[in-house]
């Protein structure tokens, strides 16, 4: 049987004296794309940055490939193989670009030719942060800084890729290029856990969903099948 690369068991977290997260379930399996849909303040997010370390879960588990890595700071969860792209992009604004993707392999202990065959690898993925190499990552378009944020995501040479809200405040165009981009990548043997507000992208793109309300997963499936749930369709959707 395969080992789970993700598992999060009856997770429970917040903010303060604020629960957000309510007995959540997920699992993502290797060379999958998972993604979470939700309306805004579901705790799709609280529960990305639960299982990346910079929320500390009160109970439950989580587990990456059998190992426990509840409640290990962000820095631990990225040695065990899960990267975490935020939303908003998060850049150094004021450092290039260049420097911004090299960021994603602080941690990394490999040669330098390695890191260095995966930046080329990264440029080779999104030619627009090969032009812009030595630009300043806060002059770049919002398509082009999503595009470094999930480079940067991808030099930290991870198993698992969390991307939280890949489309925000971009144009169609842009979310269309991003989205080939990702199902490359997952071809190139990186599972995703995505989440994302244009719920029909995010089906279109994933082999598996959940749906998160209230903080609390209420359906879970094959994405093909959630797209064509009626309380999918008419809660997220607009179809009746």
């Amino acid at each position: 049987m395969t080992e789970q690369l993700l598992t999060v068991a009856g997770l429970e977290s917040g903010y303060g004296e604020i629960r957000v997260l309510w007995g959540v379930d997920i699992e993502v399996r290797p060379g999958e794309i998972v993604c979470l849909i939700g309306s805004n303040g579901a705790g799709k997010t609280t529960l990305l940055k639960t299982i990346s370390g910079l929320v500390q879960p009160t109970a439950g588990r989580i587990s990456a490939e059998g190992r426990d890595i509840g409640g290990l700071g962000s820095g631990d969860v990225l040695r065990a193989g899960i990267a975490h792209v935020p939303e908003g992009r998060r850049l150094f604004r004021t450092m290039t670009v260049r420097d911004n993707l090299l960021m994603g392999a602080y941690l990394r202990n490999d040669e330098p030719a390695r890191v260095q065959q995966d930046l080329d690898r990264v440029m080779t993925i999104f030619p627009r942060l090969a032009e812009r190499a030595r630009q300043d990552a806060g002059t770049l378009s919002g398509g082009e800084q999503q595009m470094c944020a999930i480079g940067r995501g991808i030099m930290s040479d991870p198993k698992l890729l969390m991307i939280d809200e890949l489309s925000l405040g971009l144009a169609p165009r842009a979310v269309e290029q991003l989205s080939e981009t990702l199902v490359e990548i997952n071809r190139n043997g990186v599972a995703i856990l995505l989440v994302e507000q244009d719920v029909m992208t995010a089906l279109d793109l994933a082999h598996r969903a959940y749906v998160l309300d209230r903080g609390r997963v209420t359906l879970s499936g094959p994405s093909a099948e959630l797209a064509d749930a009626p309380a999918v369709r008419e809660a997220y959707i607009g179809v009746s």
